[in-house]
């Protein structure tokens, strides 16, 4: 199960871009507590790492769409994270 963060709802299956199972254990995503560590800061520079990675690498490890996927995703993130900055502003 995981939660669709562009649409808000929950759906019942597995998602290997969004959500992956392996990265939920102990109440929260990997992603959550990453933030939690890095700061505002630090956690833009880490969704844009992850842009650029998923970016460079679609070509090479014979999943394109999925690491295209998984960049937009990251993507996605980056903008909702950019986007709460400039309502507090």
């Amino acid at each position: 199960m995981y939660s669709d963060r562009r649409c808000g709802k929950r759906m019942n299956k597995t998602d290997n871009i969004n959500s992956p199972n392996h990265y939920i254990h102990g109440g929260l995503e990997t992603i959550d507590k990453i933030k939690s560590l890095t700061g505002d800061v630090g956690f833009i520079g880490y969704l844009e790492g992850n842009i650029e990675k998923y970016i460079d690498r679609y070509k090479y490890k014979g999943k394109p769409m999925e690491d295209l996927k998984k960049a937009e995703n990251y993507l996605h993130r980056l903008m909702a994270e950019v986007g709460e900055k400039e309502i507090q502003k």
